[in-house]
């Protein structure tokens, strides 16, 4: 049975949930894929636990694979290693298309299982690329990691939560004002 996920920022798309599966807690670095207790409640959280992937030690080390590649290439997109790093998770699952009663579809099919959430965070990376690339960003406040799709109308969003690094940068330039006068 998977833990509850404890993360302060959940429901973003897939690639950059999987790097918000480390944040700072009071001070403290956290990481939800310690064990694959961890694995499970990340699966559960992004809806992966429903495409049979198991919450193993194979898939664990997979994933946090992909997790390090994805964080090379959302902090510098042009790093080569980062580039050829999510590239090799990428060779371990391909689209296969198919036509079923409802029509045409497509179907993931990984080299092994355990590639499966890996190579599925990593594709979901490519898509936002080609969705909108500027609107990956990684939240403004200093002390913070997480990242998020920036899905606000005018493109403008600084904060993982409005509620927690917001309002501590909004309280912050309050007291250093307050010091001041």
């Amino acid at each position: 049975m998977p833990t509850s996920d404890p993360r302060p920022l959940v429901g973003e798309p897939v690639s950059l949930d999987l790097l918000n599966t480390r944040w700072v807690q009071d001070g403290a670095r956290r990481d939800l894929l310690g064990d694959t207790r961890g694995l499970a409640a990340w699966l559960t959280s992004t809806g992966l636990d429903g495409h049979d992937f198991r919450a193993d030690e194979a898939t664990l080390a997979h994933v946090l694979t992909a997790r390090d590649a994805l964080a090379v290439v959302v902090d510098s997109p042009a790093d080569p290693e980062g580039v050829r790093a999510l590239d090799r998770v990428l060779d371990h699952g391909r689209i296969r298309a198919t036509l079923g009663p409802d029509g045409p579809g497509e179907r993931s099919e990984f080299t092994d299982p355990a590639w499966g959430p890996a190579w599925t965070a990593a594709r979901d990376y490519l898509g936002l690329l080609r969705r909108a690339p500027d609107r990956i960003r990684a939240c403004a406040h200093e002390a913070c990691v997480l990242h998020f799709f920036d899905t606000s109308r005018n493109g403008t969003r600084r904060w993982c939560s409005m509620a927690l690094c917001g309002n501590r940068a909004k309280a912050s330039r309050h007291y250093a004002r307050a010091k001041e006068g």
